[in-house]
């Protein structure tokens, strides 16, 4: 089997496809470059698909770079066989080469190896091999210096048994199939932890019992981490006597002697070896689904969070809200660059409500400020009650937003390279400033994992997580842009082709030449080479540069062709960008060369239409009712409006403007069934909810948006 056929058999993707494709990773092409300039070849391939044919290209190698270890390791031992070879080359399934090589594979002693150093084995056959009579008789034989009596020769033979039943792979694999598909999870609670406070967010884990293949992911990942933290034990098991039956009918071939020693070896087998084994591993691959799914829905919302609506480039003032210590505010120029700070103390104990009035007046005509942007932590609520008390000189936009993640940015290195004077209080309101202006640009700055929109993401792998989240960042500032001039370098080290080394170059280039001209000055960077360049260059954006197609997605390699479009309609490439009437008069086939087919000349005329659009939409100001202060402001049937500031597999929370968030499960998104809450809601999308359940004491309100 091909890697072309492998991937064939779990992707509906032509052949033409996936080789084009390979040849371009294979290229160092970049996923982004590849879904965006590369469609002629691969078909018009997306992201999510060029990702899952890389994906399977690797766990291709991963399999032939196994085989090639298992092969190698039985014919050092020298029990390689031609059905045994013809085996192994035939299967491209990890776990069914695990199986094939289990009876080679080095282990530590087992009872078993006892039984054979006590030259046992010879027996174990003869009763395997279900012809023999006289059971005791025979093992008499094998009495002496080592065994002192038939029962314990038997009981080793057994043991042997024993350990050939676990090994054989027609056994293991159907096995391996009733777990799939019968396993229950069962969870137990540990006594002595029961009464435990941090346990009784498991309590309803404490006797529960679910078939394994059918319990939702976040679920299984709550139980999980229930037992990792000591409150509950758990088990997965299928039938005893239907895994013993089959195993029997499966090994079993006649009625003698050797019957009973059989089914004795096998229940052992099973009881001590298999079901062990398979316990453990139907419960890693259920885990492994479930952390698929919780990385996945971390995914999508971190890819929401990055590409929130930007207020643009404006004069922000920003505050981050607080009681005792007081509000920090910082004045931000268009640019995001710090031009002043202070404290004011507007709220208890020192309700210094005039005097912060006064300053925040102040700050807004001195830095001429055009919108203020408040941080939704402790103090948010009334902090955005005071702000807008305050009568302007002129209208000002007052935006609360998403704190997740300030902190762990306000103590970081990125934080302190950018402002080493000032302490996390300042780097921090900094950060809930930026994040109004530009989310994407600011958020590349912290670690994913600390931005917090995600369910129980310190419990899945955490590999495979760091990888998701990575390509999700790349894929959001690729769909973007970034100014080459502005960019900071966490941005520009997410750009296709550029990486955190390269941005680095970039960055002290910048400093030292000035502001980049055009793209091609790019190729002056120290250790950027034609590669990098063709992978980065239509990702990054000059503005008021000598070429308007630097400020679009158009590709450098393009350029030719743009000037031949204009050059058909007698114009100048300045005169063609942005000018529908015009584009409207080119045939997209009239332009296709060997290099851009008619998917990429589509692009191109689209890009034209609209150069360096901005796919996020524009920030919008949402007001929370301002009677809701507190939870025992609510009260059941009650309509409010709120923001969705977190979505899970079992459904969203909602943001009502005060400290708890309350929970709208999956059941309640909309009339009718839901399989996925990311079909019916959106992170930051501005909702109506009805509160249907309030429990004060546990801090959780219920909400339905069926209203």
């Amino acid at each position: 089997m091909t890697a072309i056929q492998f991937i064939q058999n779990t992707l509906p993707v032509s052949e033409k496809s996936i080789a084009a494709t390979l040849q371009l990773l294979a290229d160092d092409c970049t996923i982004p470059f590849i879904s965006r300039y590369r469609k002629d070849a691969t078909g018009n391939l997306d992201e999510t698909q060029i990702e899952q044919i890389d994906l399977r290209k690797k766990q291709f190698d991963e399999v032939i770079k196994r085989k090639e270890s298992i092969i190698g390791a039985i014919e050092m031992q020298g029990q390689m066989t031609d059905d045994l070879q013809k085996k192994i080359s035939e299967s491209f399934n990890l776990t069914e080469l695990e199986d094939l090589y289990l009876p080679f594979k080095k282990k530590r002693k087992t009872k078993a190896d006892a039984a054979r150093e006590k030259g046992l084995e010879p027996l174990a056959r003869i009763i395997m091999s279900q012809n023999a009579r006289d059971i005791e008789n025979i093992a008499l034989k094998y009495v002496g210096d080592k065994v002192e009596t038939t029962a314990e020769a038997l009981l080793g033979a057994r043991d042997i048994m024993a350990e050939w039943i676990n090994e054989n792979a027609y056994v293991r694999k159907n096995l391996r199939r009733m777990f799939q598909k019968k396993a229950v999870i069962t969870a137990k609670v540990v006594k002595a932890k029961a009464e435990d406070e941090n346990a009784q967010k498991f309590k309803q884990y404490f006797d529960w019992q679910e078939q394994l293949n059918r319990i939702p992911s976040h679920r299984l990942l709550a139980i999980l981490r229930a037992e990792s933290e000591g409150f509950i034990k758990t088990s997965v098991d299928i039938d005893l006597e239907e895994a013993i039956e089959f195993i029997e009918n499966a090994l079993i071939k006649s009625k003698n002697e050797c019957t009973s020693h059989i089914k004795t070896a096998i229940r052992d087998s099973y009881k001590r070896l298999l079901e062990p084994a398979l316990s453990n591993e139907t419960l890693q691959e259920a885990k492994a689904k479930a952390d698929e799914k919780a990385i996945h829905i971390f995914s999508e919302n971190l890819s929401q969070l990055l590409l929130a609506p930007p207020l643009g480039e404006k004069r922000i003032l920003a505050i981050d809200p607080g009681f005792r210590s007081g509000c920090k505010v910082v004045c931000l120029d268009e640019k995001g660059d710090l031009l002043h700070n202070e404290n004011i103390y507007p709220h208890a104990p020192q309700n210094e409500t005039g005097m912060a009035m006064k300053k925040i007046r102040s700050m807004v005509n001195a830095y001429h400020i055009e919108a203020i942007s408040i941080g939704n932590g402790t103090a948010s609520r009334e902090t955005e009650f005071f702000i807008k008390k305050i009568a302007f000189d002129k209208p000002i936009q007052v935006f609360v937003v998403s704190e997740a993640g300030a902190s762990v940015y306000s103590a970081s290195k990125i934080a302190r390279d950018e402002f080493p004077t000032y302490d996390v209080t300042v780097r921090g309101a900094v950060s809930i400033g930026r994040r109004l202006a530009d989310p994407l640009a600011e958020l590349v700055k912290i670690d994913a994992k600390s931005i917090g929109v995600g369910q129980y993401q310190h419990d899945v792998d955490q590999s495979k997580l760091k990888n998701e989240l990575d390509s999700t960042v790349m894929k959001s500032v690729n769909a973007v842009g970034i100014n080459l001039n502005t960019a900071s370098k966490s941005l520009l080290s997410y750009v296709s082709g550029i990486g955190e080394k390269m941005a680095e170059n970039i960055i002290a280039f910048r400093a030292e030449n000035g502001a980049f001209k055009n793209r091609k000055d790019l190729k002056k960077v120290p250790r950027l080479g034609e590669k990098a360049y063709q992978q980065a260059a239509a990702f990054v954006r000059i503005t008021h540069g000598e070429n308007p197609l630097d400020n679009s997605a158009v590709h450098p390699e393009a350029y030719k062709t743009v000037e031949k479009m204009a050059k058909s309609l007698n114009i100048k490439t300045h005169e063609l960008v942005a000018n529908k009437e015009k584009i409207a008069l080119l045939k997209a086939e009239d332009f296709t060369t060997n290099e851009i087919g008619i998917l990429g000349i589509q692009d191109i005329l689209k890009e034209l239409e609209k150069p360096g659009l901005d796919p996020r939409k524009a920030a919008k100001v949402f007001e929370f009712d301002p009677t809701i202060k507190k939870i025992s402001d609510l009260k059941t049937g009650l309509i409010l409006p709120g923001i969705v500031n977190n979505i899970t597999a079992f459904g969203c929370f909602v943001d009502l403007g005060i400290k708890e968030s309350g929970l709208v499960h999956i059941s309640q998104l909309k009339e009718g069934f839901v399989s996925d809450v990311n079909e019916v809601v959106k992170l930051h999308q501005h909702v109506q909810v009805k509160v249907t359940e309030i429990d004060e004491q546990r801090k959780r309100i219920q909400l339905s948006m069926i209203l």
